[in-house]
C-alpha cells in the first residue's frame, strides 16, 4: 500500500500530540485530503509566497509548516490577502499542508527540549508541566534547567553556537552568576514569570516587547533574544531528517528557498 499524507500525519503526531497545542492554536491537517499518495515532503517554520513557489516547483505532496496556515478563519478565498492567496494555491496544486505548532512546542522531543539540550543543561523541566503527563520526562510548556555554576556570558556564547548566529541580543549584565536557565521559544516572553518563580537566573526566547525586556531588567533575569526565526527553525530542519529516516520512501528537505525576513544593516 502506497505511503498516504494520513501516515505522515499520524508520524507527526507521535512525535508532537496534538492535546498538548493550546486551546486558541490550529494544528493538525489544515489542507488537503489525507488518503492521497504522500512522495515528497518540505518542512518549513512560515509558510510564505516563496515557500509555496519552491513547493509547486518541487511538486511536494505535504508541506509540514510550524506556524499554521490558515491560523485564523478565512472568509473568503480569494487572492485579495496574501494569506488566502497562498491557500487557494496550495490547493489549486494539491498540496496538503500539516502544522503542530505549540504542541511542538510543548512535545517531550519538541522545540524547547531540543533548546534546552543544545544549551547543554542538566536536569531539564517544562515550566509549566502537563498535568496529564506523569512520566519521568513529561511534555510541557517552555522548559528550564541547570547549568555549571557559570555567568551570562557564556551562556550567550552556547546560543550563538548552537544556533549558528553571528551575534546575539540580550538584557542584564554579562557577568552576572548563572545557575539556572529558563528557554521558550518564538515570542516566549510571557513565559519570564514562569522562569522567576522556578528560580531561573536567565531567560532564552526568540523575541520579547520592550516593556517583557524592562521587566527583565527589574527582576535582575538575563534575557537572551535570538530571534523568533533562530529559536524554532532549527527544529524543522531535525524534524526533516526525523521523517528521513522513518520513511524511506519519502524524498524529504527543509525549505530551502526560506530566510529570517530580519537583516542588519552595518555602518
Amino acid at each position: 500500500m502506497p505511503l498516504q499524507i494520513e501516515h505522515v500525519c499520524q508520524s507527526l503526531a507521535a512525535v508532537a500530540p496534538l492535546r498538548l497545542a493550546e486551546s486558541w492554536d490550529n494544528v493538525g491537517l489544515l489542507i488537503g485530503d489525507r488518503r492521497r499518495e504522500c512522495r515528497r515532503v518540505m518542512t518549513c517554520l512560515t509558510i510564505t509566497p516563496d515557500v509555496v513557489a519552491e513547493a509547486t516547483d518541487q511538486q511536494v505532496d505535504l508541506i509540514v509548516a510550524h506556524h499554521p496556515l490558515p491560523f485564523k478563519p478565512i472568509a473568503r478565498l480569494t487572492t485579495d490577502s496574501t494569506a488566502s492567496g497562498m491557500v487557494l494555491e496550495l490547493a489549486a496544486h494539491r498540496i496538503a499542508v500539516y502544522s503542530a505548532h505549540t504542541a511542538f512546542d510543548s512535545a517531550r522531543r519538541g522545540i524547547n527540549q531540543q533548546l534546552a539540550e543544545g544549551l547543554q543543561l542538566t536536569d531539564i523541566a517544562p515550566l509549566q508541566p502537563d498535568p496529564a503527563d506523569t512520566s519521568e520526562t513529561p511534555d510541557g510548556s517552555g522548559r528550564y534547567g541547570r547549568v555549571a555554576a557559570t555567568t551570562l556570558e557564556p551562556i550567550l556564547r552556547r546560543a550563538a553556537d548552537f544556533l549558528k548566529l553571528p551575534n546575539v541580543r540580550y538584557v542584564g549584565d554579562p557577568d552576572a552568576a548563572v545557575t539556572k536557565v529558563a528557554l521558550a521559544c518564538g515570542s516566549g516572553g510571557s513565559f519570564l514569570d514562569a522562569a522567576r518563580r522556578k528560580g531561573c537566573d536567565c531567560m532564552l526566547t526568540g523575541e520579547s516587547n520592550f516593556h517583557g525586556c524592562l521587566e527583565a531588567q527589574s527582576q535582575g533575569i538575563g534575557l537572551i533574544l535570538v530571534g523568533h526565526y533562530a529559536s524554532e527553525r532549527f527544529a524543522m530542519e531535525q524534524l526533516a531528517d526525523h521523517l528521513s529516516q522513518e520513511h524511506d520512501e519519502l524524498t524529504v528537505w527543509a525549505s530551502r528557498s526560506e530566510s529570517d525576513p530580519l537583516r542588519q544593516f552595518s555602518l
